[in-house]
């Protein structure tokens, strides 16, 4: 696996600026959040609407989005290992990898009131029980993620547990960190451009999307092209590089993005997850080839982005390996700049929060 960063950048996030619940819950539209454009040629910034998107983007503009749709990952369970069994756990469904066989994450209740944090120290062999009579066993590290002593965050379990949706429908709910108090339903963690179940969390990226802006954006000149990540587990928690991932980048897609892009036009990935798979399969000139499978891909600084020219993404977390992926598209000293004006404004982060529009 490629390595991340080890200095992404730091900063202090102030509790108040993480979101804590969907923006219809806070009174406005989907596509009412704030959006900070900002562009890395001279260091510029714009605050202004998402709804005002459009006027930071020109006819054959291409908007590249990811079609995977979010499933219910989060189901509670028991764990017997020999160390106080039946102790209460949470399991996160991160990707299915054969038959009877997943990537989960293990977490375990934290203090009153601040939700589930990791459950590193967990054994191989150990059962948990999950409702409805399924139960995962321990086989091993699954893409172990981070440095020597840091434990095992996600593992390779055995777990039959039938019709997946079905069952996530029965018995699952959205993946929610502590900033998230309440549990809201699956519909709220879903974009307009979903279409193939499969993320454990939300490309929230697109979240703030409506069918009419898309459509309004199209009337503009600006492109739609569709490519598929399925998200996995990324917890809020963690300093560490992202696990395999899967994806599809489909031959269409890659036509419509190298084709834009000879005419002129930007092509500007909705989300991290979409960068992650246009890199997967660029070459060094930065046309998009077809493909599709597991990508261990890392972007950062010490390899370039260069498939996109720009990006719209939420507010990440300090010190997250997206942030070198963001310092990739732009530099260093950009973030530093764009970060610095987010938190003097107030912006929101996390998946329910505002968005960056980070152009070239």
């Amino acid at each position: 696996m490629n390595a991340v960063a080890a200095d992404t950048l730091d900063f202090e996030l102030p509790d108040a600026l993480s979101a804590s619940e969907p923006p219809e819950a806070r009174g406005i539209g989907r596509d009412g959040v704030r959006l900070m454009a900002t562009r890395a040629a001279d260091d510029s910034v714009v605050h202004t609407s998402f709804r005002s998107l459009g006027d930071h983007l020109s006819a054959g503009d291409v908007l590249v989005v990811n079609s995977s749709a979010t499933v219910n990952a989060a189901f509670d369970a028991r764990i017997e290992d020999g160390r106080g069994a039946g102790s209460h756990v949470v399991v996160h469904l991160s990707a299915p990898i054969g038959e009877d066989r997943w990537a989960i994450e293990l977490r375990r209740l934290a203090a009153i009131g601040r939700g589930t944090e990791p459950l590193p120290d967990a054994r191989a062999g150990s059962a948990i029980r999950l409702r409805g009579g399924a139960i995962a066993v321990l086989l091993g590290p699954f893409a172990q993620r981070g440095g020597p002593g840091a434990g095992v965050r996600l593992w390779t379990a055995h777990l039959s547990i039938g019709e997946m949706h079905e069952y996530a429908r029965r018995w699952g709910r959205p993946i929610r960190y502590s900033y998230v108090p309440l549990t809201w339903p699956i519909e709220y963690y879903q974009t307009v451009f979903a279409d193939e179940p499969g993320s454990a969390e939300m490309p929230s990226a697109g979240r703030a999307f409506t069918r009419e802006m898309v459509r309004d954006l199209e009337r503009r000149g600006v492109q739609f092209v569709s490519v598929l990540l399925h998200a996995g587990v990324a917890s809020a928690e963690a300093d560490e590089p992202p696990a395999p991932e899967r994806f599809h980048v489909d031959s269409r897609a890659a036509a419509d993005v190298n084709d834009a892009r000879s005419k002129g036009g930007r092509v500007i990935a909705v989300g991290t997850t979409v960068v992650r798979a246009l890199e997967s399969t660029g070459n060094g000139e930065g046309r998009v080839q077809p493909g599709a499978g597991w990508t261990d891909h890392v972007v950062g600084p010490d390899q370039p982005v260069r498939t996109v020219d720009g990006l719209l993404t939420g507010f990440h977390a300090p010190r997250a390996s997206h942030l070198a992926m963001l310092e990739s598209i732009a530099t260093r000293q950009h973030l530093e700049v764009a970060y610095g004006e987010a938190l003097r404004r107030g912006y929101l982060w996390h998946e329910f929060g505002d968005l960056h529009l980070i152009l070239r």
